[in-house]
C-alpha cells in the first residue's frame, strides 16, 4: 500500500527540466498477456486530450482501428459524470502506443513503477473512445475533473491490422447487461427505485416478474420483465415529479393502482387458481404482453391527472374485458397488427390504452374515437 501511495502521489510529473526530455511519466503496473508486456497507468483526465490521437470519423473503416465516434452518445455520458460527481465510475480505457516507452520499476516491487512515454508517441484508443470524448466534454463544464484519474491499459502498437484485431477481441465477447438487471441494480434512477418498492407490495407482480431478463422464453416461469414495469411507471413518476410530489406519494399511488389491476384481471386470477397455465396465458392472451403492460401504465397516469375519476370505481371493470388474442374486435389495429403479431409500437401502446379506457367506461374524446376507428382499417 505504501508503494502505491508513493507512486500515485509523488511520481507523476512531466519529465525532464523544462520538458527537455519530452516525455510523460505515469504511475504504472506492468503485466503480461500472450507473452507480451503491457502497462496499466493512472492518467489525469485533464491529459486525455493531449496524449490521445483524435478520432478521424472521415477515414474509411478499413483504415481505422475503432468504430466511428457517435456524437449522440456523448451528452448522455457527460451528464452521467456531472450529475453523479461524487459517485461516477468508469472502467479502464485500452489503447495502443506507437512510440518509445520505458518502464522503470520501483525498488520494492519490479511489477510496480513508472512508465515513461515519449511525447511524440501516437496513442490510439482501442476501447473507450466515447468515454474519453464525454470526459472531455464534462471537463469543459467542470474543470475540477482535470485532476482526477482514469486507468488506461497501454499495449505496444504493432500496426493497423493488430490494432483492428485488438478492437475486435475487446468487443466481440462483451455482453450488454439487460435493461431489467440495470434497473434492479440502479440506485439513482427514481423510476427504477420506485418500481422496485412497488413490486415488494404487489404480490402478483412480484411473484411473476423477471428481474434479470428483458425477453421471456416460451416456458419461462415469469410473465413480466422488470424493464417493462419500469417503463410502464415512468409517465406516472414524471407526473408526480412535475407536481413536486414526494416519491413516497408516488409509491403509495402505484401500489394502490397495481394491486387494483392485479385483483381485477380475470386471467391473472385464473392463473393463481391454476385454471390456466403460464404458457397458455402468454400465447393466447395479450394481458402479459409489453403492449398491455405499458398501456396500463398510460392508464395509471390518466387516473393521476384526472382525479375526478376514481380508480376504485373503474378498475373493477377490467373484469369485463376479453383479453384473448382472437378478440380482434377489440385489439385489431391496437394491440394486434393486421398480420396477427403483437403491436409494440408507440402508436400501438397508445391505441391499446384508448381501447382499455373506453372498455372500462372512461370518457373517450371525439379525436380519440376517430383514432380508434382508423386503427381498424
Amino acid at each position: 500500500m505504501y508503494i502505491l501511495k508513493y507512486v500515485l502521489e509523488d511520481v507523476f510529473f512531466l519529465g525532464g527540466n523544462a520538458m527537455s526530455k519530452m516525455f510523460y511519466t505515469f504511475p504504472a503496473i506492468k503485466g503480461l498477456q500472450a507473452e507480451e508486456q503491457y502497462y496499466t497507468c493512472m492518467i489525469p483526465l485533464g491529459l486525455l486530450s493531449k496524449i490521445f490521437a483524435d478520432t478521424d470519423n472521415e477515414v474509411l473503416p478499413e483504415f481505422r482501428a475503432q468504430r466511428k465516434l457517435n456524437e449522440a452518445r456523448i451528452p448522455e455520458i457527460k451528464n452521467y459524470i456531472l450529475n453523479n460527481r461524487d459517485s461516477y465510475v468508469f472502467s479502464a480505457l485500452a489503447a495502443s502506443i506507437d512510440g518509445e516507452i520505458k518502464f522503470i520499476p520501483s525498488k520494492e516491487n519490479e511489477e510496480i513503477g513508472v512508465l515513461e512515454v515519449d511525447m511524440k508517441s501516437r496513442i490510439l484508443i482501442n476501447d473507450g473512445q466515447h468515454r474519453k470524448a464525454a470526459i472531455l466534454a464534462a471537463i469543459e463544464e467542470d474543470d475540477s475533473l482535470e485532476q482526477e484519474t482514469i486507468a488506461v491499459v497501454l499495449y505496444k502498437d504493432k500496426g493497423l491490422i493488430r490494432s483492428q484485431q485488438m478492437f475486435t477481441d475487446l468487443n466481440k465477447h462483451a455482453v450488454t447487461t439487460s435493461k431489467s438487471l440495470n434497473a434492479l441494480y440502479d440506485s439513482k434512477d427514481q423510476c427504477s427505485i420506485i418500481t422496485k418498492q412497488v413490486l415488494k407490495n404487489v404480490d402478483f407482480l412480484n411473484k411473476y416478474t423477471d428481474k434479470e431478463k428483458d425477453n421471456l422464453g416460451k416456458f419461462s416461469q415469469m410473465l413480466f420483465t422488470l424493464n417493462n414495469l419500469v417503463n410502464a411507471n415512468r409517465r406516472v413518476v414524471r407526473s408526480f415529479e412535475l407536481m413536486n410530489l414526494s416519491s413516497e406519494a408516488t409509491v403509495e399511488f402505484l401500489i394502490r393502482y397495481w394491486n387494483l389491476v392485479s385483483q381485477n384481471i380475470n386471467e391473472w386470477n385464473d392463473l393463481e387458481r391454476r385454471e390456466i397455465s403460464k404458457k397458455e396465458l402468454r400465447e393466447n392472451f395479450i394481458i402479459t404482453q409489453g403492449v398491455a403492460i405499458l398501456s396500463l401504465g398510460y392508464l395509471a397516469d390518466y387516473f393521476f391527472n384526472h382525479k375526478e375519476y376514481l380508480m376504485e370505481d373503474y378498475l373493477p371493470n377490467l373484469r369485463n374485458i376479453d383479453w384473448s388474442r382472437n378478440n380482434l374486435k377489440s385489439w385489431l389495429g391496437c394491440a394486434i397488427k393486421p398480420n396477427g403479431r403483437i403491436n409494440r409500437t408507440d402508436s400501438g401502446i397508445n391505441l391499446t390504452f384508448l381501447r382499455i379506457k373506453s372498455l372500462i367506461g372512461l370518457p373517450v374524446s371525439d379525436s380519440e374515437k376517430v383514432a380508434l376507428e382508423r386503427s381498424k382499417k
